[in-house]
């Protein structure tokens, strides 16, 4: 960006790079930003980017609150994103008079720009808890079942946006990271299902546990409010067939996922460029066989254990 920085009035930005390594310079101090890492730039921070060769990735952007840890509950003081792996940086300044320092701010949804004539990372010291962070998406404790059933996806938030509602967030920031899958007498890959929430997935590297063909790092799916999806065909072959021993699962993988409680829609540009749409996408279910047999129903004796 050169002498150009970039500050957000409408809300928290949260980075995860998936291609190629950031060097983010704030107010605060200098963060270098690989993928498999997420940095959260919190609103109205200034902050300029260096590339370090090809680079992409996702950015979630929530104008309700700030991210936040999850409410842990039961599962008490330890587990899921723990307070003591997120960094932040450390105070770094640069006294450096400039002739036109370009700042571009995003104000309700609207790019201005200013100039003027000295760096804005001129500040010495800080302090405070109102400051940019980064964490290690490998330093993730995962909890999960070790008896039955698939749990839901939120045993895997990261950070959280929460909403007015009860038991839905603005936004959540869910990673699916490589772990020991357990369960006995169930289906273990993600079951098929609607949701409240709008989910938006990404991938980082690898292949996805419930995709392996298809969904590529760097892509991404979404699924809106209340639309039926689950695993490809493949998936549930195999996990159907699968002898039900601990293995690891998602090994070499990272898939993560945006979940909001408000609809997402796909832009314009987005939606016109066809050479990088799966316009076939919805065939991966297509080979699913209805497997209901109305002699294996239970009836109310067998419920009872008569």
């Amino acid at each position: 960006m050169g002498d150009k920085c970039f500050y957000n009035s409408d809300g928290d930005l949260l980075v995860v790079p998936q291609q190629g390594k950031l060097r983010i310079t704030t107010e605060f101090g200098k963060m270098t930003v690989e993928p498999n890492e997420i940095c959260v730039l919190q609103q109205g921070m200034k902050f300029s980017v260096e590339l370090d060769g090809c680079t992409r990735g996702y950015i979630l952007e929530v104008y309700d609150g700030h991210f936040v840890l999850p409410s842990l509950g039961p599962i008490g003081a330890n587990g899921l994103a723990n307070p003591r792996d997120f960094l932040t940086p450390v105070a770094y300044y640069e006294d450096k008079e400039v002739k036109n320092y370009t700042i571009i701010n995003k104000f309700q949804g609207h790019l201005f720009t200013a100039y003027q004539h000295h760096s804005p990372y001129d500040v010495v010291a800080w302090h405070g808890n109102y400051v940019p962070y980064k964490y290690n998406l490998s330093n993730f404790m995962t909890i999960n079942t070790v008896s039955f059933d698939h749990a839901d996806p939120s045993i895997f938030t990261v950070l959280t946006c929460s909403s007015v509602k009860t038991g839905v967030a603005i936004a959540d920031f869910v990673i699916f990271p490589p772990r020991w899958s357990v369960a006995e007498n169930t289906f273990r890959p993600p079951y098929y299902h609607r949701n409240c929430m709008s989910e938006f997935m990404g991938l980082i590297y690898g292949s996805y546990e419930a995709k392996e063909n298809g969904f590529e790092p760097g892509g991404a799916t979404l699924h809106s409010i209340m639309t039926p999806h689950g695993p490809d065909s493949d998936c549930f072959d195999k996990a159907s067939n699968a002898k039900l021993v601990p293995e690891r699962v998602a090994e070499g993988t990272m898939a993560f996922m945006f979940e909001s409680c408000l609809s997402m829609a796909v832009t314009s540009w987005a939606s016109k460029m066809s050479e990088k749409l799966d316009e076939n996408y919805f065939k991966c279910w297509q080979n699913l066989k209805k497997r209901f047999n109305p002699k294996q129903v239970l009836h109310k004796s067998d419920i009872n254990g008569e």
